[in-house]
């Protein structure tokens, strides 16, 4: 299993909002979750993430534990979401580029060229990320995290 959660539970004070949820994912599977607002999707989406503590439960991603070996999971598994998190005032190279530093990334130069030409943003390497439609972030975004 590339993800493996066991009687996850999360609680937001005398709320919980997660309650022993199960939940695995083979290599190759697609997944989509959905149910409606309120449901801990985004909750849920967040623990995966590393992004917040589960209360109770076991999470495993790619054979590292949440929240023990968060650090290995964040270079194991990169989120997107609704609203992708750039910095419109730096282009898309600059963009990458904060990236590569962060997650230690090594032949970076190599790398943005080599990604910028996957995602068909190579022509506008220089151009300010604000000035990029919705669909051009989404794409820069996703691959921040690969």
């Amino acid at each position: 299993m590339i993800i493996a959660v066991r009687k996850l539970v999360k609680r937001f004070g005398l709320k919980t909002v997660l309650r022993g949820m199960d939940f695995s994912v083979e290599p190759g599977e697609f997944v989509a979750l959905l149910g409606p607002n309120g449901a801990g999707k985004t909750t849920f989406l967040r623990i995966l993430a590393s992004l917040s503590r589960p209360t109770m439960g076991q999470v495993n991603i790619a054979g590292y534990f949440l929240p023990h070996q968060a650090a290995a999971v964040r270079r194991s598994l990169g989120v997107v979401s609704h609203q992708p998190l750039l910095y419109g005032d730096l282009t898309a190279e600059e963009n990458l580029r904060f990236f590569a530093r962060m997650y230690d990334i090594t032949n970076a130069d190599k790398r943005i060229v080599d990604v910028l030409g996957m995602v068909g943003l190579a022509s506008r390497r220089r151009d300010l990320v604000r000035t990029f439609s919705r669909g051009m972030q989404q794409r820069l975004a996703i691959e921040t995290h690969c």
